[in-house]
């Protein structure tokens, strides 16, 4: 199969590259900077800008399959600029265009969770409209809605300590904001799923790890691995609030008043759609497992062919 991966030189994308590579399809990255990244060298690059449809059409065509992974972080303030709909929204309709015009059978949406065009947050209305975008289209879709995603690289670590510092630290109301982080390794061998069977075609997954932990839970986890503890302190959220929104307003500061918003929401499914692809919890890795401060409780069968 001929898959074209947008946003292939990303965090998920290397992963996902290097997956579908090494089941024998014929892949290619399309990345704004496609060199310099860790992707296999069998794995075509190419130059394109999803948000500018002449600069990605060529591209497109011709091939059997398109994963959409290209995404701003809802972790931190949009670049100066981009935004939110310019990049999820509009990059969505440029790509299920050039699809349609291409001759692609297949399209992967990467979404999440929560998505809705009346969600709290910019980045959950642009993907919730961008999901109307891919379901009214003429493709052969599914969609991802996964909590966060860990892994090297990944920005979700980097964010807890960024948000806070050790030994002694303030989170908002205490870091109760829940999610359920799922690492990478086990994230990508589904999308690779769904592109080769024809079951997935029509429908929308969401995707979580095995273990719910609190942002609280995270931020101690991920000093635990720098062998540093952590005392959790309680913020009013409505203080958070005020200075993230007065913090959006100074430039190089990442954060904003939809990070602010976002952590009013919890990030966790009711039921976690892994088994639609033949994997248990038991199956999957936790953040702390994965850090190396928690001991690694996954089935020993999966353990073996990790």
């Amino acid at each position: 199969m001929k898959v074209l991966v947008a946003g292939g030189t990303g965090f998920i994308g290397t992963n996902l590259c290097t997956e579908l590579d090494d089941r024998g399809h014929d892949v290619t990255a399309l990345s704004r900077d496609p060199g310099g990244n860790d992707l296999p060298a069998d794995v075509d690059r190419a130059m394109g800008d999803v948000s500018a449809y002449d600069s990605i059409v060529d591209t497109v065509a011709g091939h059997d399959a398109v994963v959409n992974l290209v995404s701003l972080s809802p972790l931190y303030q949009p670049p100066a600029d981009t935004d939110h709909e310019t990049v999820h929204l509009g990059g969505t309709a440029n790509l299920v265009r050039a699809a349609e015009d291409g001759g692609v059978d297949r399209f992967v949406q990467m979404s999440g969770l929560g998505a809705d065009p009346d969600a709290p947050t910019e980045f959950l209305q642009a993907k919730g409209k961008a999901e109307d975008v891919v379901r009214d289209s003429h493709l052969a879709w599914t969609i991802f809605r996964p909590s966060v995603v860990f892994g090297d690289g990944a920005e979700f670590l980097e964010f807890t300590k960024r948000v806070s510092t050790p030994f002694v630290t303030g989170l908002p109301e205490g870091g109760d904001t829940r999610f359920q982080p799922i690492w990478v390794g086990d994230l990508v061998p589904l999308l690779a799923d769904a592109l080769e069977d024809s079951s997935h075609v029509g429908e929308i997954y969401e995707i979580a790890g095995p273990q719910i932990v609190t942002l609280a839970d995270a931020t101690k986890l991920a000093y635990a691995a720098e062998g540093k503890s952590v005392r959790i302190l309680s913020v009013p959220m409505s203080v958070t609030k005020l200075g993230l929104t007065a913090a959006g307003a100074i430039p190089l500061v990442p954060f904003g008043p939809d990070q602010a918003r976002s952590l009013e929401m919890n990030n966790t499914v009711v039921t976690n759609d892994v088994t639609a692809f033949g994997v248990s919890d038991a199956e999957l890795t936790t953040l702390g497992a994965y850090l190396g401060v928690e001991p690694d409780t996954r089935h020993k069968s999966q353990q073996k062919s990790a």
